[in-house]
């Protein structure tokens, strides 16, 4: 049996925040919108539809939860959430928190711009906030 192990452009670019039932939940290292990413602890899962279908309703209320969490934290106007892996295969959720004038509005966050790193106190307290959201 193969052993979940995080992604090593996940792990470099995100703190983590929590460990869900299923998920992983990780904080993106790019101050410009509140992102957060959700990796399902199983090993080898590329898309969702790998997943068992209990996990599948699993990652679904975790995204949901997590939605929830960055709303309250940061009172946006919109969460956006995806599943790409063009880049990074290992199966992952983007949590997005976003607003009307935001860096690149209305459009998407992928490949705009240059990503401003949080300050390492920053982070933690974001990451601290939105763990006491859940």
């Amino acid at each position: 049996m193969t052993t979940f192990v995080l992604d090593g452009k996940l792990a470099a670019d995100t703190f983590a925040v929590a460990t869900l039932g299923l998920c992983d939940l990780r904080l993106m290292n790019d101050r410009r919108w509140p992102w957060l990413i959700l990796v399902p602890q199983r090993p080898d899962k590329v898309e969702l539809h790998d997943l068992t279908p209990l996990d599948q309703t699993m990652l679904t209320f975790e995204m949901g939860i997590a939605a929830q969490a960055l709303k309250a934290v940061t009172g946006c106007e919109k969460i956006n959430i995806a599943a790409l892996g063009n880049i990074v295969r290992q199966l992952h959720v983007h949590i997005i928190a976003r607003n009307t004038g935001d860096a690149g509005w209305p459009g998407p966050v992928w490949g705009y711009g240059t990503a401003e790193p949080y300050q390492p106190e920053d982070a933690r307290k974001l990451a601290l906030a939105i763990s006491n959201a859940l």
